[in-house]
């Protein structure tokens, strides 16, 4: 495609100054990249994507990448903004634009994390983030539209952790709108097995136990709460994970590090996790 400034002549070189003018204004608008960060941490597949990137970009973007992914959980706005800066030099990739997407989602950024990861899923045809889609028309106040979304034929053909966590979400659309035995059935999926511990099943029976209270089934919804302590307990998850020890380093920095933002995320509410956003929305 030519630039229609320029017809069919080819374009004047690029002056170097303007290459390292650029450079110099990404590096003053981005957060830090921890000292450590090589940008190998990457998995395969992820490292696969970025060949396609010229040798200066290449590295900015991976390690940009792996802050966020570094972030996400215990500063997600710091995350979209090392998602962000890799997208300035690398957003025509998938990996990019599902990284923008999932750090705004978890910064609650519903509207940018909706349009960044349609994007990524019409690149990459991947529907493994149609449960956070779904949520996402949830938190932009728009439970119809996840229930929309829940009804077609992609989500038909979900199935183990994918679907446990879209039958949250619709769950909790149809909470949002007041049809509580909606909500019930939605989360009467395959993966509700009383008898099966997954990543997902703690969450998956405590949502279930608050649906059935809501609908009057109080014995019902007690055995499902004991069933996800139970869960929890064979996973050595919630109540039974081993408590992580951190040491904080008391120097100050100007730009956020991991070690920094954990020391100031102490004090933070953790309802900002998966468990809050997917089907627990207040």
């Amino acid at each position: 495609m030519h630039d229609e400034s320029y017809g069919d002549r080819p374009r004047p070189p690029r002056n170097p100054r303007d290459l390292r003018r650029s450079n110099s204004e990404d590096r003053t608008r981005s957060p830090e990249i921890d000292e450590d960060v090589t940008g190998k941490e990457l998995d395969r597949a992820a490292l696969l994507q970025l060949r396609t990137l010229d040798d200066t970009n290449r590295p900015w973007v991976a390690k940009h990448l792996v802050m966020a992914g570094r972030l996400v959980d215990i500063a997600p706005e710091v995350a979209f903004q090392h998602a962000l800066a890799a997208s300035r030099r690398g957003g025509r990739l998938g990996i990019v634009r599902e990284a923008v997407g999932l750090t705004a989602y978890a910064a609650g950024d519903f509207a940018e994390a909706l349009r960044e990861l349609r994007t990524y899923r019409r690149i990459s045809g991947d529907q493994t983030h149609l449960p956070v889609l779904a949520d996402c028309e949830r938190g932009l106040g728009r439970p119809e539209k996840a229930i929309e979304l829940s009804q077609s034929e992609e989500v038909a053909a979900l199935t183990g952790p994918v679907r446990a966590e879209m039958a949250m979400v619709v769950s909790g659309a149809y909470t949002d709108l007041g049809d509580h035995a909606s909500a019930v059935t939605a989360l009467e999926v395959p993966e509700l097995d009383i008898n099966r511990a997954f990543s997902f099943s703690p969450r998956l029976f405590t949502a279930y136990a608050a649906v059935l209270e809501t609908v009057g089934r109080e014995e019902e919804a007690q055995r499902w709460r004991e069933q996800a302590f139970a869960a929890e307990r064979a996973l050595g998850s919630g109540a039974f994970e081993d408590p992580e020890i951190l040491d904080f380093d008391d120097e100050p920095a100007d730009l956020p590090k991991v070690k920094d933002v954990l020391g100031r995320s102490k004090g933070r509410d953790q309802g900002r996790d998966q468990d809050r956003r997917r089907g627990g929305r207040a």
